[in-house]
């Protein structure tokens, strides 16, 4: 108990040593990870077979529930397939995969947002902490109420540091996200190719039809 409690004074100094752009840099951690984790859950492929296996697997009566975003949009698309004819099946495909687009995109905006921000906000800590401290050395008051010199430089630091630590991670995990969204996206556009111009011979069981209706 006693070792939770000066874990949260030291976080509680560590605040407080940065300044007012200490809450809300925290505030976007938050939001950052959340946003990251979310996207991170939908950008789930759930198969990791080529959209062709899968094509042909779930045409021959393949049983297993879709899980993932590819495994769906290959479900929904032979779905479609089946109830539409093959000269409107594009048009189709398009309206009905917008909602796999949107899930592709979701929370993408937000993560570069706080990624954008977050060093700007830790450079505007900065900025004050300095202008602390050379009105500290300009009425020669090495030791203030506010902590003078040494209180202006320590703001200075952290919130740099709390902006890039904030910053960092997100560019890194947010550039792996979007690798995945490019590669899914690219797909999609593979499954509806197949999808429309998939020999006669492949056509869904009534089974797979029924659950995806």
């Amino acid at each position: 108990m006693e070792r939770i409690s000066s874990a949260f004074g030291n976080l509680l100094q560590y605040f407080e040593l940065g300044g007012f752009v200490m809450p809300p840099l925290a505030i976007g951690t938050l939001i950052l990870w959340y946003a990251l984790g979310l996207r991170w859950q939908l950008l789930d492929r759930g198969n990791s077979r080529s959209c062709r296996v899968l094509v042909e697997r779930y045409s021959k009566g393949y049983k297993r529930r879709p899980r993932g975003l590819i495994d769906t949009a290959t479900v929904w698309g032979l779905v479609l397939r089946e109830r539409y004819a093959q000269h409107s099946l594009r048009d189709v495909l398009d309206d009905a995969f917008g909602d796999f687009d949107a899930d592709l995109g979701r929370g993408k905006v937000i993560i570069k947002v706080i990624v954008s921000t977050a060093p700007l906000a830790g450079l505007l800590g900065t900025v004050i902490g300095m202008i602390e401290t050379f009105d500290s050395l300009g009425d020669m008051a090495l030791f203030t109420q506010s902590g003078g010199i040494a209180g202006g430089i320590s703001q200075a630091l952290f919130t740099t540091q709390m902006g890039l630590v904030v910053a960092v991670p997100g560019i890194v995990v947010g550039r792996i996200l979007d690798r995945k969204e490019r590669a899914f996206r690219t797909e999609l556009e593979q499954l509806k190719n197949m999808l429309c111009g998939e020999p006669s011979h492949l056509v869904m069981p009534s089974g797979i039809a029924s659950q995806g209706g």
